[in-house]
């Protein structure tokens, strides 16, 4: 079974350009989320995935993910996922011995910018960038089920 854990922080200043690779966009919907699992269609560099996750406990979750033809992930996209769909620009920054991912929202999201970091252990120490500011990763208002059903833009307590 695979665990994701990760840790995720709200950007606090462009210092992460830097050490930015080239950017990857992302599309991705939910084809069903609630309090015990989600289950999610992507589209990002020319790919598809089908992706499961369990329930949250701590920073960690159970999460299986499955390449898809491009073809399908698409019309899931399109027929099958809500009208809100998730779409971002990623950037992978290397920082501490770590592989960071920095996710520029677009659409209904515009504003937000999150960074995560997946760790091997939810003990793991982890050195935090400069650019990293307010940790989010117990905040479900942050996770991207969420924001699909509940957009940033519409928050009234948006930081």
């Amino acid at each position: 079974m695979g665990i994701e854990i990760e840790r995720k922080f709200l950007v606090g200043s462009d210092g992460w350009r830097a050490g930015a690779g080239a950017g990857q966009r992302v599309r991705q919907g939910y084809l069903t989320a609630g309090p015990g699992s989600a289950v999610r269609v992507r589209v990002a560099g020319g790919e598809g995935w089908l992706t499961v996750k369990g329930p949250t406990r701590g920073i960690a979750r159970a999460e299986f993910e499955y390449p898809i033809p491009l073809a399908d992930a698409e019309a899931m996209l399109a027929h099958l996922c809500g009208p809100s769909l998730i779409e971002k620009t990623r950037y992978v920054v290397p920082f501490g011995g770590r592989r960071w991912e920095v996710d520029v929202f677009d659409g209904a999201n515009a504003g937000l910018v999150l960074a995560e970091v997946e760790l091997p252990a939810a003990d793991a120490a982890v050195e935090l960038p400069p650019w990293a500011g307010r940790e989010v990763s117990d905040d479900a208002r942050y996770a991207n089920a969420a924001l699909a059903r509940h957009p940033y833009a519409a928050w009234r307590d948006a930081p």
